[in-house]
């Protein structure tokens, strides 16, 4: 395979043109030369070029250089990412020193040993690559940046996963309709409540988040509800609860699943009254809250179990919105790194950053048992780390699922292709033909996973 594919060599000197040509048609799949500069735009139209040497005097002007440095100027008008190196028999440091001013990669001297001529064409060849992939990264880069602008700004996605999510988000919005949003941790519940609330008619009034996991048993009435100074001993002075500060727009209640079964019945009757009372007052107050609900765990097995109570997910559920895992919406993956990359890069004083397109497979071949949450940091650690503007597969070391215990398979036939066929057997045998789930056990994306039933006929 040869170094090159095309070099285009112009020169007035035939024996010159004539000498390189035989030495670098060794090396490149094409080469052309040309004794006429006059013709380097019609060249530079139909061509593209891995190299261009370029003579600096031509008949008109043998020593100064001043034709070099015109039609240097012209090939970088046609072709700003030419890589060009000029050659001449006349010069010195000044003259190098100016040709890489005005836009050339490098300077060659006549008469050239071929060896170094070739390294100095392979330097460049390399340079050319290089810029030409750093172009189309930045290309799809800022194609990727264009396709975040939408309706809901904060969430992205294209996958059909997420257009349910933002059609639910465009019926139930407007709505005051309570919303229970479920799913994993690090799916972006918060994201969906703000989208909601930014959605309604209470979108100019107030958004109060609690997130019900971190408030003790003993706060969640003060929480939620306010006191009276001195209802109790750090109770200093009257305090509002988040009932009362959310009243006229939206409460966002995070983690719901955690409450206890004494502090469901408080808020049931909250809820139920549109009053509440501060702790040390008798005296109730109406409130006015379209509330949103959100929780990473089973909800609707905890009320079969009476973990949690019935009357209670009637009320906050009028409308469920279930948000995908990372590993459902592969797809979205490409458009979240670059939001994250972009809030990280300006975050670091680290702006146009880019991703390789091996990398972004390497990302999407990951399980993601994080979601999203888990993405953001990984991306964050890459642009903290990295140092050349090109981000690879290696800046993101992604850990790896380990098998729980008791799930070891043993063969005596180890072939490979029948060893995949049987893991993957088993693993939908186990998720009773859940593809989603079986994709995940087995490390795999969806796509991957379909590919490979239609290969062994599963």
């Amino acid at each position: 395979m040869k170094s090159f594919k095309k070099i285009l060599i112009v020169d007035d000197d035939r024996d010159v043109l004539l000498a390189a040509r035989l030495f670098l048609k060794q090396h490149a799949e094409r080469v052309d030369t040309e004794a006429d500069p006059n013709q380097i735009p019609h060249l530079l139209q139909n061509e593209i070029y891995d190299v261009i040497l370029l003579d600096m005097n031509f008949a008109r002007d043998a020593t100064s250089g001043k034709e070099g440095f015109h039609w240097l100027s012209r090939i970088l008008e046609i072709d700003p990412a030419a890589v060009v190196i000029l050659i001449t028999a006349y010069g010195g440091v000044e003259t190098a020193v100016q040709a890489i001013k005005e836009g050339a990669t490098d300077f060659v001297l006549k008469p050239w040993q071929n060896e170094k001529l070739l390294a100095t064409l392979s330097a460049a060849a390399r340079l050319r690559r290089s810029q030409l992939e750093v172009d189309q990264l930045r290309a799809q880069q800022e194609q990727l940046h264009a396709d975040l602008d939408g309706q809901f700004p904060d969430m992205v996605g294209i996958s059909q996963a997420m257009r349910a999510v933002f059609d639910t988000i465009q019926k139930v919005g407007a709505t005051d309709a309570n919303v229970l949003i479920l799913g994993e941790n690090g799916t972006g519940k918060d994201v969906v409540a703000r989208a909601l609330h930014r959605q309604s008619a209470r979108a100019s009034e107030a958004f109060i988040r609690v997130d019900l996991g971190a408030v003790p048993e003993s706060l969640f009435e003060s929480e939620l509800f306010g006191h009276k100074k001195g209802a109790f001993t750090d109770a200093k002075k009257d305090r509002a609860g988040r009932f009362e500060i959310a009243s006229g727009g939206t409460l966002f209640l995070d983690e719901i699943g955690n409450l206890s079964l004494p502090l469901q019945a408080k808020l049931l009757t909250a809820l139920e009254n549109r009053t509440v009372t501060r702790l040390g007052n008798n005296r109730a107050i109406a409130i006015d809250v379209r509330l949103i609900c959100a929780t990473n765990m089973p909800i609707h097995d905890m009320v079969a179990s009476r973990a949690f109570r019935q009357d209670l997910l009637y009320r906050i559920n009028t409308v469920e919105l279930h948000l995908p895992p990372l590993r459902d919406r592969i797809e979205d993956i490409p458009l979240l790194a670059a939001a994250f990359l972009e809030t990280h890069g300006q975050k670091y004083s680290k702006p146009g950053i880019v991703i390789q397109p091996v990398a972004f497979e390497h990302l999407k071949n990951y399980n993601w048992p994080g979601n999203i949450r888990e993405l953001q940091h990984a991306i964050e650690r890459a642009v903290i780390m990295n140092e050349n503007g090109i981000l690879q597969a290696s800046d993101f070391p992604l850990g790896v699922s380990e098998p729980a215990a008791g799930d070891d398979i043993h063969f005596d036939d180890y072939n490979l292709q029948r060893v995949e066929k049987t893991v993957i057997r088993k693993a939908i045998e186990k998720h009773h033909g859940n593809i989603s789930h079986t994709a995940r056990e087995l490390g795999l994306t969806r796509s991957a996973l379909y590919r490979r039933l239609e290969k062994y006929g599963l």
